[in-house]
């Protein structure tokens, strides 16, 4: 098997499914079958990328976490099998094990990216990490496949996958969560969102460069109680559908900064 031009089969033409397609056939890997249960989504992909009917080197299923052990079954139901991994962050391997009992290696591997759309998402996967979980020689197949997709490996063991995936959630989705809320806070206040781009994005670039705890500033992490007070009682008042949020961040807030005694009164 040539690893920088491998035969790929994918199940699942969704957004990771699509994207993980159009980037590997970027790449120079062949799509030989793309396959799921809208026949629209089929042909939505089949029309970007150019599928060379053939024989698989790799299966990749991206599909829903609660379908990718019946996805597996009727694969194995149906074969022959060929190494094939899932692309879910958080299900174990062992989900594959329908596959795995016909003699074939089975791993997962985990695009540390969003990936909205398929276009979008092949085109966002260059740089981002990718987590493996295999054993060789899969795992090494699967190292130079990410690789081939201009995005940096790691090694994920099996059993801390649901706590990565929190991670990944936290990181991502609970930071839409906040910019969601400051959004409305700066709406109520005639600001325009669009202010808070530069503020937001040395934010991220300190917690990568010093840490996230050392990088915290504000009225919470200086335990200034007055201007704290005045922000609740301006929430309270302006859009108070607001409060319960902002009192919860800023309580885990003071908690990373040791200041939960000197601000809790205002929190009240």
């Amino acid at each position: 098997m040539d690893r920088s031009r491998m035969n790929i089969s994918i199940h699942g033409p969704g957004r990771a499914g699509g994207a993980l397609a159009i980037a590997a056939s970027d790449a120079g890997h062949v799509i030989v079958s793309v396959h799921g249960r809208s026949a629209e989504a089929v042909d939505r992909l089949s029309s970007v990328i150019d599928v060379q009917h053939g024989t698989p080197d790799l299966v990749i299923i991206a599909v829903a976490d609660d379908a990718i052990d019946l996805v597996a079954a009727d694969i194995a139901g149906h074969g022959p099998t060929f190494p094939t991994v899932h692309v879910s962050g958080a299900v174990s391997v062992r989900a594959l094990d329908p596959i795995s009992n016909t003699g074939v290696q089975v791993g997962s591997i985990h695009p540390l990216q969003t990936l909205p759309d398929p276009q979008r998402g092949a085109a966002r996967l260059p740089g981002a990490w990718m987590a493996v979980t295999a054993r060789e020689p899969l795992r090494t197949v699967l190292n130079d496949f990410a690789v081939s997709l201009r995005c940096r490996p790691f090694d994920l063991d099996d059993d801390v996958k649901p706590l990565y995936h929190a991670g990944a959630t936290a990181a991502a989705n609970y930071t839409l969560t906040t910019l969601d809320l400051a959004l409305a806070l700066f709406e109520a206040a005639g600001v325009p969102f669009e202010a808070a781009h530069p503020l937001v994005e040395t934010i991220v670039a300190n917690a990568f460069e010093m840490g996230p705890a050392e990088a915290l500033t504000g009225p919470v992490a200086r335990g200034d109680t007055e201007t704290v007070a005045r922000q609740i009682a301006a929430i309270r008042e302006q859009i108070p559908q607001a409060e319960e949020v902002f009192v919860g961040l800023a309580r885990a807030t003071a908690a990373i900064a040791g200041t939960s005694a000197m601000i809790e009164e205002a929190l009240r």
